[in-house]
């Protein structure tokens, strides 16, 4: 395979291949869930935009690989800010309780913002956080965590933290989001 001169740019002083041109070919090498977590970073760091995906199906056709990676392209979000969102989105997709909207911001009646959520059910008021270990791990992310926690139950929304860990057992987030949904139609 032959690399377009225009698919070449300069980062730090090295020639690499475009972010577009990464991004395309990645795709075609990984699994999905992968596929999806470069295709989500690549969008939320905006090194490319929703409309160069409408492009990629074009720079891997006939390529092996190309089939399942333009599947993956219709599940991108940039949505996500981690591969640990990603991977829990895709365990909720798979399990057939797709949040229906990510970095949720919940609001008071008076407009304060009292925390966003990584993946929300605003019907049933359920948030689900992804909690990676370097962004959770250091004791004032821990306490924000917390106060931003309280602030939410408070308002009446219902909480849960997956982990890494959590994504490795297929059924364990969807099961638990639907607890959480079922529980609060209870209420």
């Amino acid at each position: 395979m032959t690399v377009d001169p225009g698919d070449i740019a300069e980062v730090a002083g090295i020639r690499a291949t475009s972010p577009l041109r990464t991004v395309s070919d990645v795709v075609l090498l990984v699994d999905r869930y992968p596929a999806v977590s470069v295709l989500d970073s690549a969008l939320n760091r905006r090194r490319i935009d929703p409309a160069q995906l409408m492009v990629i199906p074009s720079l891997i056709r006939g390529r092996r690989g190309a089939v399942a990676a333009r599947a993956y392209l219709s599940e991108a979000d940039g949505r996500a800010q981690s591969p640990l969102e990603t991977r829990s989105r895709l365990r909720c997709v798979d399990g057939r309780v797709p949040p229906d909207t990510l970095q949720l911001e919940v609001r008071d009646d008076d407009g304060y913002l009292l925390g966003v959520g990584d993946l929300g059910w605003r019907g049933p008021r359920v948030i689900a956080e992804a909690d990676g270990r370097d962004a959770h791990a250091a004791p004032e992310a821990v306490f924000a965590d917390r106060r931003r926690q309280n602030r939410l139950v408070n308002a009446g929304w219902t909480i849960l933290r997956f982990t890494w860990q959590d994504t490795l057992h297929p059924a364990y987030i969807p099961h638990t989001v639907r607890q959480a949904i079922a529980a609060a139609q209870r209420r």
